[in-house]
């Protein structure tokens, strides 16, 4: 399946300028019908995978707890 540089931003969560950018610099494989730039939307699977991962990564890491402080002393 084929994606515009519309499309594509929106399926990465990229801006528009960004793609366009990592095209012209050949970061990302495109077909030029003419008109337009079409990228193939698998090339992205991998990309996709690491950023899931880093996500959860993430999340795991802010949920949990802080260990608490071996210096603090209750003074009442």
């Amino acid at each position: 399946m084929y994606l515009t540089v519309k499309e594509t931003a929106e399926f990465l969560e990229l801006p528009e300028d960004y793609v366009r950018q990592l095209i012209l610099n050949h970061k990302i494989k495109t077909i030029h019908d003419g008109r337009q730039y079409l990228i193939n939307k698998n090339q992205f699977h991998n990309h996709l995978e690491q950023m899931e991962n880093y996500r959860k990564m993430i999340q795991e890491y802010l949920s949990e707890p802080l260990p608490e402080d071996p210096d603090v002393k209750d003074e009442d």
